[in-house]
């Protein structure tokens, strides 16, 4: 196992009233959201995948694993999926989850000692390594999604098998809990990605055009499970390609999906609106580095989604903005890494109905109800502490001893690579260096670090929180046949994401 020591925050208990969020107070205390403290993990530490030809960025350097967070209560581990890789989708990149646990304080909630347990690699039924690679390189055609895979969602079936979401395709995949496919979620034909002459588009590469669909390395961000293990809820990093004026990089209506788990098929379509570009602008300082109208739809997007109950979420929304390897010293202002509830009853279901047009709301259509949760980005720059730019995990941790929860936050790292228009990838050192791969950065700076963030909620704040159904009996999945998608044949379906 690999151990890291903790880094704790100089502010360990900073908190942020109901009032200053927005909710009514009532007769709960004002210490509602509390930041807690926040483990620190070197950009420069390694997994558990094997590593024949020493270590390397592309083969097991410990990245990347914040792209989605899920608790596991009944075994007390966690799970940090890992995207497309270190090359953004130009580099091959066995893709994976991590395993590990963490030390939560059952008083403060405070967290220590991250211990990895495990590198779970995905593997199609053949036991063939899916890859970060995207499609247009991996199978010389941007049509075919084969093994390619952008993970960026992930949750737990009561039966313990993972559910897997991604941007490239986007797709939704079953795996054994060693990581074999089981099966694939039939993906509704409004999303997927296609050309102008209507053929489908997987790849995210640059010189494939997106006419409609999700737009490139905007697919399914995040990943929710509903307690009954019935549901599942996927959500689009970004609006459709199409849906918006002139596009949907202008617009703030991302779709929700609704999956039956025992089908594998689309139940339902939500309208889940972001915040807008002048609310978001409101709270940057002057002028300079505001965000413009195209922004809307594509700098600023969904990252997590989390079951509250069967009906509620909480979605946490990030802008592409805060220290990360394309602004490794923060210099960019940031305007948003906030929580929302949303509550999907009474929601219109646009499964059939097009958002193109409007910006924001559609004519007859009811989108999901949404309020500020908690604003993670007040919480952390209150007590003092650099922002990250890619918030994108999000759990439910144990409940503590005074009846409060534990909340993590988990960031993407990006391996602390980043790659020039040749695929030429270098080293993103702390100081801004950027320096050949898998050297050392100078002295005096690090590779950027992955963080996990610990916060606590009272149980009332919390809200109507129901814990995730284990060793249910749940129906056998229908045949990987009957699962697959439409027109398709036996295609997977798959895309990766670089916030940018």
């Amino acid at each position: 196992m690999a151990t890291f020591s903790q880094s704790r925050l100089s502010a360990l208990a900073f908190s942020l009233s109901l009032s200053a969020l927005g909710f009514a107070t009532g007769t709960q205390s004002a210490q509602a959201f509390t930041f807690v403290n926040s483990l620190s993990i070197p950009g420069n530490a390694t997994d558990l995948a094997s590593a024949p030809t020493g270590n390397s960025a592309n083969t097991n350097r410990l990245g990347g694993f914040g792209s989605d967070l899920y608790y596991d209560r009944d075994n007390k581990v966690f799970y940090g999926v890992v995207d497309r890789g270190p090359g953004g989708g130009t580099i091959p990149y066995d893709t994976r989850v991590e395993k590990f646990t963490v030390d939560i304080d059952p008083n403060s909630g405070g967290i220590s000692n991250f211990k990895l347990l495990s590198t779970i690699l995905f593997t199609d039924q053949t036991g063939e390594n899916f890859n970060g690679f995207d499609p247009l390189l991996l199978n010389g055609a941007a049509n075919v999604l084969g093994r390619s895979l952008d993970p960026e969602g992930f949750a737990i079936a009561p039966n313990g098998n993972f559910y897997v979401s991604d941007e490239y395709g986007p797709s939704v995949k079953e795996f054994t809990p060693a990581g074999k496919l089981v099966r694939e979620f039939e993906i509704p034909a409004n999303l997927l990605a296609r050309d102008a002459q209507g053929n489908l588009a997987f790849s995210g590469d640059s010189s494939v055009t997106v006419a409609q669909g999700r737009q490139a390395n905007r697919g399914f961000e995040g990943l929710a499970i509903t307690p009954d293990g019935s549901k599942l809820i996927a959500v689009l990093q970004d609006p459709l390609t199409q849906e918006g004026t002139p596009t949907g990089r202008s617009s703030r209506n991302v779709r929700l999906v609704v999956f039956d788990a025992a089908t594998g098929k689309s139940t339902a379509q939500y309208v889940y609106p972001l915040e807008t570009v002048a609310e978001i602008n409101a709270r940057i300082p002057g002028t300079t580095g505001d965000f413009g109208a195209t922004a809307q739809g594509r700098n600023i997007g969904v990252s997590s989604i989390v079951a509250l109950n069967d009906h509620e979420f909480i979605v946490l929304e990030r802008d592409n903005r805060g220290v990360g390897v394309d602004d490794p010293t923060g210099k960019n202002p940031v305007g948003s890494k906030r929580t929302f509830k949303i509550d999907i009853t009474g929601a219109t279901d646009v499964s059939n109905i097009s958002l193109t047009g409007s910006n924001n709301a559609i004519a007859g259509v009811t989108p999901v109800g949404k309020s500020l949760y908690f604003d993670i980005q007040a919480l952390l720059a209150a007590a003092g502490q650099t922002i990250p730019e890619k918030f994108e995990g999000f759990t439910f941790g144990p409940q503590l001893a005074n009846g409060s929860y534990s909340i993590l936050v988990a960031t993407d790292n990006d391996f602390s690579v980043t790659q020039n228009g040749t695929g030429v990838q270098f080293d993103v050192c702390t100081n801004g260096a950027n320096v050949a791969l898998d050297t050392s950065c100078p002295s005096g700076s690090t590779l950027l670090p992955s963080y996990l963030y610990a916060f606590t909620a009272t149980a009332a704040e919390l809200g109507n929180y129901v814990a995730p159904t284990s060793n249910a009996a749940v129906p056998e999945p229908t045949t990987m046949t009957g699962m697959a998608l439409a027109g398709l044949g036996s295609l997977w379906l798959k895309r990766r994401k670089k916030s940018s």
